[in-house]
């Protein structure tokens, strides 16, 4: 088992909600930056949101800002992505990955060393 373990993911219809989880036990999460990406099929791997460890600010993408929300439980060491009114084009795999840089709103992924296995998330009727 890897530093990062997410979970959550499922089979929803549009509209609905749910919430992904990244427990990472052994990691000190207020020197990380937390990161969720998903790629959906015959698509590049696309960031779409990121938790500061130090200061806890958030980036979001475009395509997810005012419905995603994604926040840290430190007791648990563990992020959550919360994500509501779900739609079809965010059918993908979710992953989350951790690092020591700063977020930033380009989600360089070279800048990420730890990366969990992945959740499908899948929106549909």
């Amino acid at each position: 088992q890897g530093l990062l373990v997410e979970s959550g993911g499922g089979l929803v219809q549009p509209g609905n909600s749910l919430r992904l989880a990244c427990a990472a036990p052994g990691l000190p999460l207020d020197y990380f930056a937390i990161a969720w990406f998903r790629q959906a099929p015959g698509k590049e791997r696309e960031g779409v949101s990121c938790l500061s460890g130090s200061d806890s600010s958030t980036v979001y993408a475009d395509s997810v800002k005012g419905r995603f929300t994604i926040s840290r439980d430190n007791a648990k060491s563990t992020v959550y992505l919360q994500m509501n009114s779900l739609k079809a084009e965010d059918t993908a795999v979710y992953y989350c990955a951790a690092s020591q840089y700063a977020c930033s709103p380009y989600f360089r992924s070279y800048e990420y060393t730890y990366w969990g296995q992945g959740t499908q998330v899948t929106v549909s009727s």
